[in-house]
């Protein structure tokens, strides 16, 4: 069988129960994944969808922890392929441990300067001075550029 690109909606289903038939056939498509089955293909996108509808507080208002322990799970499958999936999966942590001013994408971002050895950001966003791995750098004044 050829590899299935795996959905946010499929993960939805399987982790909220929220429509038990749906439920029960993406809950039997990842333990076919699981067993070795069939192999899916997801990417980061996805993933980042997936914490932001199960962590809405509109939507499921699952607690950090508990999103991040659920999405690792599927994606530490091994017939899971994702790119950067260590990234992803550390992202996951950084988030589920960050303060809750810190999105998904903020700890993503994070994860990627780790792996690529990058110490530093220029953001204006304050909420990265919450990793103290990196360090948050404004761009300068326009004045204040040399070379100009």
């Amino acid at each position: 069988m050829e590899p299935l690109f795996l959905d946010t909606n499929i993960i939805i289903r399987y982790l909220t129960r929220d429509d038990p038939d749906k439920a029960a056939r993406a809950r039997a498509l990842l333990k076919q994944a699981e067993a070795g089955i069939v192999t899916l293909v997801t990417s980061e996108s996805i993933v980042v969808e997936a914490v932001q509808v199960l962590s809405s507080k509109v939507l499921y208002n699952q607690p950090r922890p508990t999103v991040a322990s659920d999405l690792a799970t599927i994606l530490s499958l091994p017939k899971l392929k994702l790119a950067n999936k260590r990234v992803c999966l550390r992202a996951l942590t950084l988030w589920a441990n960050a303060s809750s001013s810190v999105d998904f994408v903020d700890a993503l971002s994070v994860a990627q300067m780790e792996q690529q050895k990058i110490a530093a950001i220029a953001s204006y966003d304050q909420d990265f001075d919450r990793f103290p791995q990196i360090k948050r750098v404004e761009p300068p004044a326009a004045g204040d550029v040399q070379g100009t």
